[in-house]
């Protein structure tokens, strides 16, 4: 059972908890993280959800979820990444870019985006079994042919803004 501690629509704790997939009150958030890793090559390391996935399955995507109680948003971007990927970000190599406020999938949250300058190699990614099937180095311009074909989950509203400045 994941947990989650809910915000109020500016973004603050309100000292409640929510259940992952219960539907949660008026006006009450959850914080989602989405972590853009870049290499030296100006790739960005994306991955493949796995084919079990209820949302998005097979889709390919940057690592993002969501925050659990106790989790400030650099915190849930280093546990989300080690989880999936098996990788340790550096604290130092992290940005913060900016909030979004979304309503998604029944499900309205906050959407911290990161940006981490890291060299990742790719031989020490580990999968977590029920949440990812692949990963590689993709371009932007990849990424966007990718969007266009259906293969990358454009979920996010900002991708075209965020593409101008990483």
């Amino acid at each position: 059972m994941e947990l989650w501690d809910i915000l109020d629509g500016n973004g603050e704790k309100t000292g409640k908890t929510g259940e992952r997939g219960k539907p949660m009150g008026q006006d009450e958030y959850h914080l989602v993280v989405q972590v853009w890793i870049k290499n030296r090559h100006g790739e960005f390391l994306i991955t493949k959800r796995t084919p079990n996935k209820t949302i998005l399955p097979n889709m390919w995507e940057t690592t993002c979820g969501s925050a659990i109680i106790g989790d400030d948003s650099l915190k849930a971007v280093l546990r989300e990444v080690k989880e999936e990927i098996g990788i340790n970000l550096s604290p130092a190599n992290g940005k913060f870019l900016f909030r979004l406020k979304r309503q998604h999938f029944d499900f309205p949250d906050f959407v911290d985006v990161w940006l981490f300058k890291e060299e990742v190699d790719m031989t020490e990614v580990i999968y977590q079994p029920d949440e990812v099937c692949g990963a590689k180095w993709a371009t932007l311009n990849h990424i966007q042919s990718m969007i266009e074909s259906g293969e990358f989950a454009d979920t996010f509203p900002y991708l075209e803004d965020l593409f101008k400045i990483v």
